[in-house]
């Protein structure tokens, strides 16, 4: 079992920066493909980045790209997502999610995901 916890959501004028974090628990995390996903009101979960175990590739969603970074700390069990230059459509319930079993490989469907976080809510205003 993978538990995860997020944080550093919240509220934020357009152009500005947020450092997301999720925690896990269990000693899966080494060997985890994570990710995170992001799901505003009324829309689709989407796919945001996610970040391998064995070398630490990296995938970003086009809309995100230059100005959002994925890395992950082992040692801590940690997961980040820097997420700068925020505009309004940034908007939305950020979920992080660890892929435990299959190959390393980055995955875009949510279903591809075996651990989900309760969600940190970012906010960003024009």
């Amino acid at each position: 079992q993978v538990q995860l916890v997020e944080s550093g959501g919240g509220l934020v004028q357009a152009g500005g920066s947020l450092r997301l974090a999720c925690v896990a628990s269990g000693r899966t995390f080494s060997t985890s493909t994570m990710g995170w996903f992001r799901q505003a009101p009324g829309k689709e979960r989407e796919f945001v980045a996610a970040i391998t175990w064995t070398d630490s590739t990296t995938v970003y969603t086009d809309s995100v790209k230059g100005r959002c970074t994925i890395s992950r700390d082992n040692a801590k069990n940690t997961v980040y997502l820097q997420m700068n230059s925020l505009k309004p459509e940034d908007t939305a319930l950020y979920y992080c999610t660890a892929r435990t079993s299959g190959i390393d490989s980055i995955r875009y469907q949510p279903a591809s995901y075996d651990y989900w976080g309760q969600g940190t809510q970012v906010t960003v205003s024009s």
